[in-house]
């Protein structure tokens, strides 16, 4: 059974700690598949190019999630898998946190980094915009010309916005999400509606970010 809903970020975050001159910066951005945060990591590396370390973290997928972690040339778990707990400590999925660190000179011992990683991803994902993604229904309703208003009269009751509407020779498709237990009502309601002459077809299920 697919997970129902899960939270995860929008845009990218960022956090700095600074710990005995080091300064730890973490980056946290949104990534559905583990080629596209490959792909944001290596940007950031670029990006921050003349730093000692760019560890990092992710989780991916909403159902038995994906989970990586790199201490980039820092001491053993010292790095990638603080940054994993601090997301996964904040419920998130499909979510990549990339720390940054510039040392000062100082080292801090595997304590003094364990805690420093932990608490600039942890910043990075508090500074972040955090949104919910609910899995939903996403369905297809077709008419005639005739029937359009009152089809969309019965997906406002139902406090729906169309995501599309695509007018054709012989009628109307609109496309709509909602939840897999109201589809055979809206359904039923729109064939009533039209007398007869509107349908309502699932196409699939799918995650859709609602706040």
């Amino acid at each position: 059974m697919m997970t129902k809903e899960y939270l995860t970020v929008e845009g990218e975050g960022t956090g700095t700690v600074v710990e005995k001159k080091s300064r730890f910066i973490a980056t946290v951005f949104y990534t559905e598949s583990e080629e596209d945060a490959k792909e944001k990591i290596a940007a950031l590396k670029k990006k921050y190019w003349d730093a000692r370390h760019n560890c990092y973290a992710y989780v991916i997928g909403a159902d038995d999630p994906l989970e990586r972690q790199s201490d980039d040339g820092e001491p053993s778990h010292t790095a990638g898998m603080p940054i994993l707990s601090a997301i996964k400590d904040s419920g998130l999925r499909n979510v990549c946190c990339v720390v940054t660190r510039y040392f000062g000179g100082v080292l801090l011992g595997t304590g003094g980094l364990t805690r420093a990683y932990r608490e600039a991803a942890m910043q990075g994902i508090e500074n972040s915009v955090v949104k919910k993604r609910v899995l939903m229904c996403r369905a297809v309703a077709k008419t005639d010309y005739a029937g359009q208003s009152r089809m969309l009269r019965i997906l406002s009751g139902e406090g729906i916005d169309p995501d599309e509407t695509i007018y054709e020779a012989d009628g109307v498709k609109i496309i709509f999400h909602c939840s897999e237990g109201s589809l055979p009502g809206i359904s039923s309601a729109i064939r009533e509606a039209t007398t007869g002459d509107g349908s309502v077809e699932s196409e699939c299920m799918e995650y859709v970010t609602i706040s």
